[in-house]
């Protein structure tokens, strides 16, 4: 599902703009002053960022500025209640994929999201994430509760694979053939070998357990209460 930044200091507007998108199917994740909004859109991975220019400790045109030499293809729209035509040529000239003068209905936002997004070209996926664990493909990096791990070749394209499919069991047949590239042997114990090392480095300090056996069929990488 898409996952939205919205990085705006009014309250109200942020509340009910997050409220609509969560309706919507969206993740959203709010800053309310442009030090950490800007701190979140480096960081993070977004699909869409609204910002607000008139905003506390950094003004929106300045983290919009930011935001373009680090992700230069990052989706922006602003939010702002400047109406003068200047203002809007300003906040186009300076990357923003669109611009909103307040007040707005929700429903010309959500028009303007989608659209944006449309138009937006698709990004490889950089993080997988289950729970508190993530997977930063990118930096060939993984951690759990901000803890990273040290993973050896195969453990990490386990964990890959597994990222790549939460909730699906997966059979020692499939595991072995896309992740260790064989035809499995049914007297070879290699899958179960990895999985009782990756659980080690992910389960064993945690009272949260995300890797589960299912008898006589495979695995699960999902969250369970």
């Amino acid at each position: 599902m898409p996952r939205i930044l919205i990085i705006e200091d009014e309250q109200k507007i942020a509340s009910f703009v997050r409220q609509g998108f969560s309706q919507e199917g969206f993740v959203v994740d709010v800053a309310s002053d442009g030090i950490n909004g800007l701190h979140l859109a480096t960081t993070s991975e977004y699909d869409l960022i609204v910002l607000d220019v008139m905003l506390p400790g950094r003004d929106g045109w300045s983290v919009l500025q930011e935001i373009r030499k680090h992700r230069p293809g990052q989706p922006v729209i602003l939010l702002t209640a400047l109406d003068a035509v200047s203002h809007r040529v300003k906040g186009l000239s300076a990357g923003a994929d669109d611009y909103l003068v307040k007040p707005f209905a929700f429903s010309e936002l959500l028009a303007r999201v989608r659209n944006v997004l449309r138009r937006a070209p698709a990004r490889p996926m950089e993080m997988l994430r289950l729970d508190d664990l993530e997977m930063d493909l990118l930096r060939h990096k993984a951690s759990r509760g901000g803890k990273p791990m040290d993973l050896a070749p195969q453990e990490y394209r386990l964990l890959e694979y597994l990222l790549r499919h939460p909730g699906e069991v997966l059979t020692r047949t499939r595991l072995a053939e896309q992740v260790w590239d064989m035809n499995f042997d049914g007297d070879s114990n290699v899958v179960d070998v990895a999985i009782r090392r990756l659980r080690r480095k992910i389960d064993d300090a945690f009272e949260r357990k995300l890797i589960h056996t299912l008898r006589g069929v495979g695995y699960v990488l999902e969250t369970r209460d």
